[in-house]
């Protein structure tokens, strides 16, 4: 048996959203291989590839520490996804590209923050915007309010009675391709935990990954952002994920009242491995 001489990559887990990780600075020929729509379909197919939510290209940049390029599950361009930048601060952190403390790294939806303290990375998220806590969307029972924001990507959230009773794929496909939203949606469903005031469950049908995933960073963040403006929590929410893993999300409010979120969760390395050669 011959090993394969393909490209190392890591695979890694944000609270159960998981990811296929190159380091195109010491591989580089990696992004040119394998940075196109069909190569991360292939990569990301469950039971003929290694499988995942989406892949992430880890590279140099001229002014920041890293440069990230992520790519949804089908192939499609992300601009933004909030769990794969807290694994790119843990990776970049046990590649030895940063240190304890704070960084500044580089996304398709431009630079970020990311922190990494006793062992947590976080990221300071840019600026909420397209706040809408009221949208023309139709309730269906058991739905109580409907809100959109973006936070980078755009998201609707939906406040649920009972998360249990919900049909994620069955109500959010036809909600993420409604013609009302240009670019379509994630669609992100949250109720009470019934833990604490600031404690709510999520589960998301995520865009570009086409159905519900175990967890999404963004829309903890645009769920968080609702919750507050709908008066029914705080500046720090947590969020408690489908792989029953918690994102917390902190809101600063600036003088000019716009929103400014900071994620932190779960981020890993599940194993290295190599693609084989086709």
């Amino acid at each position: 048996m011959s090993i394969p001489n393909g490209h190392p990559f890591y695979k890694m887990s944000g609270s159960g959203n998981d990811f296929i990780f190159f380091d195109a600075r010491s591989d580089s020929g990696v992004a040119h291989a394998l940075d196109n729509p069909d190569e991360v379909r292939r990569l990301c197919a469950t039971g003929t590839g290694i499988g995942a939510d989406g892949v992430v290209f880890l590279q140099g940049d001229t002014y920041q520490a890293f440069r990230i390029r992520y790519f949804n599950r089908d192939g499609s361009l992300g601009e933004l996804c909030g769990n794969a930048s807290l694994c790119s601060v843990r990776l970049a952190r046990e590649l030895g590209i940063i240190g304890d403390g704070t960084c500044h790294f580089e996304t398709d939806a431009g630079a970020m923050v990311g922190h990494f303290r006793d062992g947590t990375p976080s990221v300071d998220l840019q600026m909420v915007h397209d706040l809408m806590p009221k949208t023309e969307f139709e309730l269906q029972p058991g739905e109580q309010r409907i809100g959109f924001a973006n936070t980078g990507v755009p998201h609707l959230v939906v406040l649920v009675e009972d998360i249990s009773k919900v049909d994620v794929v069955g109500r959010g496909r036809p909600l993420r391709l409604d013609k009302r939203l240009k670019h379509g949606a994630n669609v992100n469903f949250v109720a009470p935990a019934g833990t604490g005031p600031d404690d709510f469950v999520i589960r998301t049908y995520e865009r570009g990954v086409e159905a519900e995933t175990l967890a999404c960073g963004t829309g903890s963040v645009a769920s968080a952002t609702l919750l507050n403006a709908w008066g029914l929590a705080g500046q720090v929410v947590r969020l408690r994920t489908k792989s029953d893993r918690t994102l917390t999300v902190t809101l600063r409010r600036k003088d000019d009242g716009h929103i400014w979120p900071t994620l932190s969760g779960e981020a890993r390395v599940v194993y290295q491995g190599r693609t084989a050669e086709l």
